[in-house]
């Protein structure tokens, strides 16, 4: 809040400065300027812009700043400057070019409406309207609402690949972007190139959400950028983290190596790539998988609609034809593993399962690993201590901002990652105590809320359990229309699945 306040008054401070002028012409006292609300009010009113239309919109947060991008254009417009370059610098520049033109230049500003019309040529005309529709759509992408389309299977048969959907950064309250100077549009490279940056990585602002309208809750279908995609191999993105990558050939060979792994470069939090799974557990909860089913705080949890498990199919799955098991509503990729005999698996909701049986044909086994085998490529990847599979994982403590914990040799595992990536400190270990930025600490106490994130095909998703926590910064927003649905596997008209557009998402 303190941050928002210094930012206000700062505001107030530089429109003064820049609108004094304006304001002295026009015939009204600059000293109304630094009043909240009234100011903007008279600088709608000597634009000659009609302030029930304008005013509203300046109320509004984010859509404020496109009308604010309006009257500095008008205000440009009063002192007859009226070129592309002096309409980019009101806009680009106000604080610096208003003045300029008031006190430099000893321009007199007029009511641009009482001013004869600016003539604009054919040319002038279309690059107003696209700047202007490029701003408004710079805003709503920003602040709003992102567009998301489903890369893979992890979500099936909530949502499906191909599936379109729009995402509500408003909801959760959206970020102050942390990369605020980027090529448009663009998430971290630039077009037609394989590794150049699309941002600017030096000039970064601290991480801050506005207000939403909700918080997240537990089965809340989200996107977040990746957590593990601080550093990425520019060969394999996100497909398979560096970290992985480290494990498997050695740090020294994935940095040298630029054939196979390209460059190895850090992302910030808002240019990683976006993920989108279903928040299972939230600060304060405690998760666990008991033979594949979920527990929160120790209670059986409600299963999503359209969750899938793999399953193994007694005794050949070509007893059934290729077009029986997409009629099943199995996809194509799926049935590449069922055939292929190193996997031999498929995943199937229980409704399908049931149809399955029901056929008579064939015999669907649920594929479940038993307790007790420890899978050392999950988090927090030590199975001397964490004998977790994905079937059998947990119990885990889900930090919640404020929460403190007691740091030990046997659990520093969990929350390393948290202390050194997430909230940015130090950490070392000398004699079984640890060390927070040079202070011993033996209890660490939270800075953010997290988040415990899965997909609903839970044996085909790298979610939670391959790389941890979701921390709050990492949050873009909730997924919450289908507005289109493209079926890769379809043909002709069964292309679009007709049935999913305009679906909300549950």
């Amino acid at each position: 809040m303190l941050y928002l306040i210094l930012l206000f008054v700062i505001y107030k401070a530089l429109l003064t400065a820049s609108l004094w002028g304006a304001f002295k012409d026009s015939g009204h006292s600059p000293y109304w300027l630094p009043v909240p609300f009234y100011a903007e009010w008279l600088w709608v009113k000597i634009t000659g812009r009609r302030w029930y239309i304008y005013y509203p919109f300046l109320l509004l947060p984010f859509l404020n700043c496109f009308v604010f991008w309006i009257l500095c254009i008008e205000t440009s417009y009063g002192y007859k400057r009226y070129r592309i370059s002096d309409c980019f610098l009101a806009a680009a520049v106000p604080f610096v070019f208003f003045p300029y033109l008031a006190w430099k230049k000893r321009l007199h500003f007029e009511n641009p409406a009482l001013l004869p019309p600016f003539q604009k040529t054919p040319t002038r005309e279309w690059v107003d309207t696209l700047c202007w529709a490029l701003t408004g759509a710079l805003i709503v992408h920003a602040f709003y609402f992102k567009g998301y389309v489903i890369p893979s299977s992890s979500m099936e048969k909530s949502l499906q690949v191909g599936d379109f959907l729009f995402v509500s950064k408003i909801h959760y309250g959206p970020r102050l972007p942390n990369t605020p100077v980027a090529f448009p549009f663009v998430l971290h490279t630039m077009p037609l190139t394989k590794d150049k940056p699309s941002f600017v990585a030096g000039i970064q602002w601290p991480y801050y959400r506005f207000p939403g309208f909700t918080s997240v809750k537990r089965n809340d279908v989200i996107v977040f950028n990746f957590p593990d995609g601080d550093t990425v191999s520019t060969v394999y993105q996100s497909n398979v983290s560096y970290y992985t990558l480290v494990k498997q050939v050695g740090r020294d060979a994935v940095w040298r190596d630029r054939n196979r792994f390209g460059r190895i470069v850090y992302r910030p939090v808002d240019r990683r790539e976006s993920f989108v799974k279903r928040c299972i557990g939230i600060g304060g909860d405690t998760v666990e998988l008991r033979n594949g089913q979920t527990y929160i705080n120790g209670q059986r949890a409600e299963d999503p609609a359209h969750l899938e498990q793999n399953y193994r199919i007694l005794p050949q799955p070509w007893l059934l034809s290729r077009q029986e098991w997409l009629q099943l509503g199995v996809s194509g990729e799926d049935l590449r593993q069922l055939f292929n005999p190193n996997y031999g698996r498929v995943p199937l909701t229980r409704q399908m399962a049931a149809t399955l049986q029901a056929d008579g044909r064939l015999t669907a086994e649920p594929d479940i690993t038993p307790a007790g085998m420890a899978d050392p490529q999950l988090f927090p990847f030590d199975p001397v201590h964490f004998p977790w599979n994905v079937d059998n994982y947990g119990p885990v403590y889900v930090p919640r901002k404020g929460d403190s914990v007691r740091l030990t040799s046997e659990n520093i595992a969990l929350y390393r990652r948290i202390i050194t990536t997430y909230e940015r400190h130090t950490l070392d270990e000398k004699d079984g105590v640890f060390y927070v930025d040079g202070q011993a600490c033996r209890h660490y106490t939270f800075g953010m809320n997290y988040y415990w994130a899965m997909g609903d095909n839970r044996h085909n998703s790298a979610d939670s359990r391959y790389w941890g926590f979701v921390p709050e910064d990492h949050i873009v927003g909730k997924a919450f229309w289908t507005w289109m649905s493209w079926n890769k596997d379809g043909k002709g008209f069964k292309k679009i699945r007709w049935n999913r557009i305009g679906r909300t998402i549950r």
